[in-house]
């Protein structure tokens, strides 16, 4: 889920793809599409989406199309602890991630407001600092209703 407040209406898939010099193809605009529209969305989830769409494609090309897209800064890649690689269409805007411990549904949550203390660790080590990948773990809504009945 996107907020309107910290993004802007990306491109079309087949210009997005051009414009980052990626061949244009109907796997690959189903890809984008699908991480575009999905939530979060495991590698398995995308490719059973694409196969929706335009039939047949290898589970292979899937991922490697994830990589492209993901290289090229169309899509971001996150990697919560114990779960599959996720991949979604949010990017450049430093937000964070909720992870349900239970059930493993992940949630946007934007970086704190004004200027992104995030960045700003105790030390840099002399690095040049670009992003900060925050993920925040606890129980959503819906497993804490679900743990306090039983």
């Amino acid at each position: 889920m996107t907020d309107p407040r910290h993004h802007h209406e990306p491109p079309a898939p087949a210009d997005a793809l051009r414009g980052a010099g990626l061949r244009v193809t109907a796997a690959r605009v189903a890809i984008l599409e699908a991480v575009r529209e999905g939530d979060h969305l495991a590698a398995d989830t995308v490719a059973d989406r694409v196969r929706e769409r335009v039939g047949t494609v290898s589970t292979q090309a899937v991922y490697e199309a994830l990589n492209a897209l993901t290289g090229a800064g169309l899509i971001r890649r996150i990697e919560p602890a114990g779960s599959p690689a996720r991949y979604e269409g949010r990017i450049g805007d430093n937000h964070h991630h909720l992870v349900c411990r239970h059930c493993g549904t992940v949630t946007d949550v934007d970086c704190a407001v004004g200027h992104a203390p995030c960045l700003t660790p105790v030390t840099d080590a002399g690095y040049q600092l670009e992003e900060a990948e925050v993920i925040y773990w606890g129980l959503c809504p819906s497993c804490q209703s679900t743990t306090s009945q039983a």
